[in-house]
């Protein structure tokens, strides 16, 4: 294998507590010659002794921007707005190939430095399925906060907890009331994440997939009290509500979680919304009467961090070790070039070692 430097950094966005590599899978990297430096950081769920331990190089917060050229970048959300020109090979979750909001200035950044992105959502098998995920752990979180808000117990603001005490609080009492719950996407990881948390509610929720929403029944989905929606679609489908469909006089919906959150795509299944929810603000009224309550929060396994870290690690590692061009991470650099041609910013520049 190439001598690989990975170079793990700190993540901007102030909730973000997960991390793509845990310090036991850090040993794990080091002990097979990769060069691993990691960057201090306040709000990741491990220390950095835990990392330095593990045979890692420790590095200030943000110095990724001076790392070596060859120096392979690692996170997972969206990178600060400097420096304008991208030199390095990234990886993290890009969201800048379905015409989402900034995605041309992302893939201009690269251009402009000569860099590459390997999008974290592109590194699929040959068949074209991921092969690291957060999706159960935002299903079940997404489920949580659901039935959390339905029954009256969501507090904010949101903060990191663990699966042992948000079971706790997802334990039915003897004073809630039966709900009709749905789950679409059903049979994904996020599905089958949501499904385990109703699971843990006391609540079996009505479960839909591919077969369902093919000719979906709108009037039978408005018919379930509380909806998560966990579908990820990759090409145009009818959407799922619409704005008529909340304003429907026999609306028994009450609470609707977008686990997949693709608000701006044109793929977006759910455009009846226009912006986000937050750790701070995780509901927004969509109706008033009768109620309907949405939430869409774009990170939410960063609330469950060390167990959503944990096997989002143990997913990656073996690929961290192959790291190339080749396979898996080759495709995932196809994609980048395919997306950034059709913003007309390839020209044949960018790091292919």
């Amino acid at each position: 294998m190439t001598e690989l430097h990975l170079w793990l950094r700190h993540e901007a966005r102030t909730t973000e507590r997960r991390t793509p590599i845990v310090p036991d899978d850090a040993r794990r990297l080091v002990g097979h010659g990769v060069e691993l430096t990691v960057e201090e950081s306040p709000q990741r769920v491990f220390s950095i002794e835990e990392y330095e331990a593990a045979g890692c190089r420790v590095a200030p917060a943000g110095s990724w921007v001076t790392a070596p050229r060859d120096a392979v970048v690692l996170g997972l959300k969206e990178l600060p707005d400097d420096p304008a020109g991208l030199t390095h090979r990234h990886i993290f979750f890009g969201h800048a190939y379905k015409g989402q909001p900034g995605a041309a200035d992302l893939l201009g950044r690269f251009a402009a430095g000569g860099g590459a992105l390997f999008d974290l959502e592109y590194l699929v098998d040959d068949t074209g399925r991921r092969l690291a995920a957060f999706g159960f752990w935002a299903g079940y979180l997404g489920a949580a906060l659901a039935v959390l808000r339905h029954r009256g117990r969501l507090r904010a603001p949101l903060t990191p907890t663990t699966k042992e005490d948000l079971d706790e609080t997802l334990k039915p009492e003897a004073t809630d009331a039966e709900f009709a719950g749905l789950v679409i996407g059903a049979l994904g990881r996020s599905g089958r994440g949501a499904r385990a948390a109703f699971a843990t509610a006391g609540a079996d929720p009505t479960c839909w997939d591919l077969a369902e929403t093919r000719d979906l029944d709108r009037a039978a989905l408005l018919r379930h009290d509380v909806m998560v929606n966990a579908v990820l679609a990759t090409s145009p489908v009818p959407p799922f509500l619409r704005a008529q469909d909340l304003d429907a006089p026999d609306r028994r919906l009450r609470t609707l979680c977008d686990v997949t959150c693709d608000v701006g795509s044109p793929l977006n299944v759910l455009p009846v919304y226009d912006e986000t929810t937050s750790w701070d603000v995780p509901v927004r009224r969509l109706r008033d009467e009768p109620p309907l309550d949405l939430i869409a929060i774009d990170n939410l396994p960063s609330l469950l961090p060390l167990e959503s870290s944990t096997d989002f690690s143990a997913a990656l590692l073996p690929h961290l070790i192959d790291f190339g061009v080749s396979g898996a991470w080759g495709r995932c650099l196809d994609r980048f070039r395919e997306a950034s041609r059709a913003h007309g910013l390839d020209k044949g520049e960018f790091l292919d070692h």
